[in-house]
């Protein structure tokens, strides 16, 4: 839904949220099960094979964390819901209480991708891909309101016609 202010938009985002990230539950759970077995391994073999383990829990445990900051840095660009307040080269994104302020260089571009809008910087790498739009009509104003280009609110007057 999109609602022209005196200073830009404030749009609402009917897209589906991100995907809550429980990465922390099964990191934590996969490091409790390692741990146990590690803990079985030291009690029941040598010492050795005692050590191996608890070095092959320690690299999963690394190989993990990474892959896992690897995915939430793709997903940091991402957005899908929640609120936009729109001004020239500025953006706030207000997602359930959390508000991240995007403010645009003059090196960016903005780019429309169907329903939906990109972000990149001048190397074409994506800074921010939102998409979550009601119509193609509501990016296209989004864009025009970050790239500078003044609206102005248009008056409808609604007749009734009585029976």
């Amino acid at each position: 839904m999109l609602k022209l202010t005196d200073d830009g938009a404030k749009i609402t985002l009917q897209g589906q949220p991100n995907n809550t990230d429980n990465g922390m539950f099964w990191f934590g759970s996969a490091l409790l099960i390692g741990a146990v077995a590690v803990a079985m391994a030291m009690s029941l073999l040598s010492e050795r094979l005692a050590i191996g383990a608890l070095a092959l829990l320690i690299v999963g445990s690394f190989i993990f964390n990474k892959k896992r900051q690897q995915h939430k840095k793709t997903m940091s660009g991402m957005i899908s819901s929640g609120t936009l307040w729109v001004r020239a080269a500025e953006l706030v994104h207000d997602n359930l209480g959390k508000r991240e302020h995007i403010h645009l260089t003059d090196d960016d571009k903005v780019v429309l991708i169907g329903d939906g809008l990109q972000i990149v910087d001048s190397n074409e790498v994506r800074k921010y891909h939102i998409t979550g739009f009601e119509s193609a009509q509501e990016a296209k104003v989004t864009k025009a309101i970050l790239e500078g280009q003044a609206l102005t609110k248009r008056h409808v007057n609604i007749k009734m016609s009585s029976d």
